[in-house]
């Protein structure tokens, strides 16, 4: 009683007193504010250091007393919010517990269980990043199929169409691979890419760095495929590969190096098809505006990309165009957007391209990127995934059909070889 009659006291009295203070003091170390409520357990909200001591003696005064609030409701200890404020800045970047589901759709699935998560570091579910690596090898094989002398076959283009692409999937996995390998200690901090195999320990570092020597064996037997040419050509492409997760870390343009790294296969149809653009002065000016066509097309698809992860990206110290740009999104998408456009017209220019390519290709991609930029919510993290995956598909479907069809419009035109020395003769 002793106790209870001096609280209530102290609670009722107008004249303001140390013991008075104190206790009050107390109670707000615990939760409860002076009218009796709580206090809500906020990010605004941190109690001082010296609440621990307090927190101590309030417990013996709520052994003497049970005060209106009932204190049995807090949750949060002031010592757990005050070691918040210390603690690594990493620990609070999507470290919510989450467990891994094992695939039950799709062809990942139907594996047996110790080859999934290879196939999932490869990325064999979402081909999204094997379209883009392949449409500038596409792109290039069908500029440069009108260029050659005789013009190349259709089983020609189709055949390394058909290299390209298997090429496209063994190098867009290694990719995938040495990107994980870097990204081993960001990615548990990453919402999107905390459960990849790597990160969470279901491939450990030294069998990713076996499978990566095999994803590079295969690529370099398919390399071997083409001309001698393209070995030379294609070679300097895998220092590109490797450095582009550390641009992540020291440049907010790590885009535009992925840029060079995936516009490589707008050089390679070239020398595919026979044509050595170093030493070809109509080819050289095709090839250099065609692959910084490409490396535009990289800056707008992997800007939309990058906003899925703004947010934990900033936290965890990667750097991205989408960061540096955050203000004015669309103004930036729509300038490399034009960029891209106008150098693709430069390079069918100087391939000697008609009408069908300029209509259809150029047309149609400043249709579908206007309309992508317009659209897309970058704040959606759902929405950038839809534009980024079918945006390969609209763009890039788009150039490529621009392309095929003044091929085909342009071998439909050609005069035979023996044709042409009969006219000559005559």
């Amino acid at each position: 009683m002793g106790i209870t009659n001096t609280l209530s006291n102290m609670l009722t009295t107008s004249r303001p007193n140390p013991t008075r203070v104190r206790t009050w003091r107390r109670l707000q170390c615990l939760g409860i504010s002076q009218n009796g409520h709580h206090y809500r357990q906020s990010a605004t909200f941190q109690r001082p250091l010296s609440c621990q001591t307090s927190r101590i003696k309030a417990r013996a005064l709520q052994g003497s007393f049970r005060p209106s609030v009932d204190i049995r409701h807090l949750t949060t200890s002031p010592i757990s919010a005050s070691n918040s404020l210390t603690t690594d800045p990493l620990s609070s970047v999507s470290d919510s517990p989450m467990v891994y589901k094992p695939p039950t759709k799709g062809i990942i699935s139907k594996l047996p269980a110790a080859w999934i998560p290879y196939a999932e570091l490869i990325r064999l579910d979402k081909p999204a990043g094997t379209y883009y690596l392949f449409f500038p090898c596409l792109f290039s094989t069908l500029l440069a199929a009108p260029m050659v002398t005789p013009m190349a076959s259709p089983l020609e283009v189709a055949t390394s169409t058909a290299l390209f692409f298997t090429g496209a999937l063994i190098m867009r996995g290694a990719g995938c691979t040495i990107n994980d390998l870097w990204d081993r200690n960001l990615d548990p901090h990453v919402e999107r890419t905390k459960l990849r195999p790597i990160a969470r320990k279901a491939v450990s570092v030294p069998k990713a760095m076996v499978y990566l020597g095999g994803q590079l064996t295969a690529g370099l037997a398919l390399l071997l495929q083409f001309p001698t040419s393209c070995f030379f050509y294609g070679a300097p492409s895998l220092l590109l590969v490797v450095i582009y997760p550390l641009a992540k870390r020291v440049t907010h343009y790590p885009q535009f190096v992925l840029g060079l790294t995936f516009s490589w296969g707008a050089i390679m149809g070239f020398p595919a098809l026979g044509i050595d653009f170093l030493s070809d002065t109509t080819a050289l000016p095709a090839v250099a505006a065609l692959y910084s066509s490409c490396v535009a097309w990289t800056l707008v698809y992997d800007m939309i990309y990058a906003y899925m992860d703004i947010k934990d990206d900033a936290k965890a110290g990667i750097k991205s165009i989408a960061q540096a740009h955050e203000q004015h999104p669309k103004t930036v998408l729509s300038i490399f957007s034009a960029t891209q456009i106008g150098l693709l017209a430069t390079a069918g220019y100087f391939a000697g391209a008609g009408p069908v390519f300029f209509i259809g290709s150029c047309g149609g991609a400043a249709l579908t990127l206007a309309t992508m930029i317009r659209r897309v919510n970058l704040k959606d993290v759902k929405d950038c995934w839809w534009w980024f995956v079918n945006g390969a598909k609209l763009t890039g479907g788009t150039i490529s059909l621009g392309l095929l069809g003044d091929y085909l419009y342009r071998r439909s035109r050609e005069v035979p070889t023996g044709m042409t020395a009969t006219m000559d003769m005559s």
